[in-house]
């Protein structure tokens, strides 16, 4: 009996599954609340200042690992996964992937971020679950998150079934790789836990192996300080020189340790067209991004992911990744382009433009 209905745990949730599906959902888990061993784990990490600038993450600390501190009255986590990969991918995305970052004046956008901002895909087809569940429940406490709250998301999708957490960090399953978003409905239902899965990383490194700036300390631990990933979202001043390099032509996050993963044969498009890429970012050259306006830049961003780093850090990126693009060609078209915007760029982007010009050998 739930709130007083003739309906048991175990059936709600098969019920709750089944709605999850119909709403273009992979996979539907159930978490209990108590995380209390990953506590430690998480301390360790904040403590090295593995966390970066994020100060969200040392701020919220380990209530991070206890959602009924977040949603008072939580007595489960109802963890949903949605797979993004494009639907227009070919066959061996990867191969396309590979090919785009060894292009010097090509621009790599990562996969995730080139449709629709994933928060409020989640969020939106979360509170419809949520709406479903009410309609047989009655009444009830929650709450709908998708990367928007202080919440250890990958244990809970863990713990709940929806995979395993890989050796990068990111939750593996063998049916779809790790090319899903991950989302939560914090309920004061009592509900069944689902079963977690075995683990199936073996004595596999190639993403630790692949990792442009060796961000994966170790296994299962991510300096996200080195992680370009952050140091082209989350990260707002200068791009440390050390990391430039390697940078390449990556101007808003990095998919090499979900390219190499051999989990990701099995990656599956998307179900829903929220996550198709738009062409702007699948074929654009640096070139062509960088003579963007701001105007042009919001515009082309409307509701995508990528407008959350606003202008100033899209051309701080863009200029790194033309600096590294010159290290190679020495073309003269990339000089005057980054020079020409220099005089009016923000003092921190002139400092990468003068570092951009520099690595093709002009002063």
């Amino acid at each position: 009996m739930i709130n007083g209905h003739e309906l048991d745990g175990n059936a709600l949730v098969v019920q709750i599954r089944a709605w999850g599906h119909e709403l273009g959902f992979s996979q539907i888990g159930v978490a209990s609340v108590d995380l209390a061993d990953a506590e430690a784990g998480l301390q360790a990490w904040l403590d090295a200042g593995f966390h970066g600038e994020m100060a969200y993450m040392a701020r919220h600390g380990l209530r991070r690992a206890r959602p009924a501190q977040l949603v008072p009255g939580t007595l489960s986590v109802i963890t949903a996964r949605i797979d993004y990969l494009p639907r227009q991918s070919v066959d061996g995305w990867q191969a396309v992937e590979w090919q785009r970052l060894a292009q010097p004046e090509a621009a790599a956008v990562s996969i995730y971020a080139r449709g629709r901002d994933y928060h409020r895909v989640v969020r939106a087809r979360l509170q419809r679950l949520a709406e479903r569940i009410e309609s047989v429940v009655g009444p009830f406490g929650y709450r709908v998150f998708s990367d928007s709250a202080p919440l250890l998301e990958a244990q809970l999708a863990t713990r709940s079934g929806l995979g395993w957490r890989g050796k990068h960090t990111l939750v593996l399953d063998r049916d779809a790789g790790s090319t899903f978003f991950l989302g939560e409905i914090c309920v004061d239902l009592a509900l069944p836990p689902t079963e977690p899965v075995a683990a199936h990383c073996g004595q596999c490194t190639a993403c630790l192996d692949v990792c442009p700036t060796r961000a994966i300390v170790a296994p299962y631990r991510l300096d996200a300080r080195r992680c370009i990933s952050y140091l082209t979202i989350e990260h707002a001043g200068p791009i440390p020189v050390q990391w430039r390099a390697a940078m390449g032509n990556r101007i808003y996050g990095c998919d090499d340790c979900q390219l190499v993963c051999p989990w990701n044969k099995y990656a599956r498009r998307a179900t829903i067209a929220d996550f198709d890429a738009r062409k702007v970012f699948t074929s654009a050259r640096l070139l062509d991004l960088w003579v963007w306006s701001e105007a042009e830049f919001l515009h082309h961003t409307t509701g995508t992911a990528i407008r959350r780093i606003g202008y100033e850090r899209w051309q701080r990126n863009l200029a790194v990744a033309l600096g590294n693009a010159l290290r190679g060609t020495r073309d003269a078209a990339v000089t005057q382009a980054l020079r020409e915007r220099r005089e009016g760029a923000s003092a921190l982007v002139r400092e990468h433009i003068d570092w951009a010009v520099a690595q093709g050998g002009s002063t």
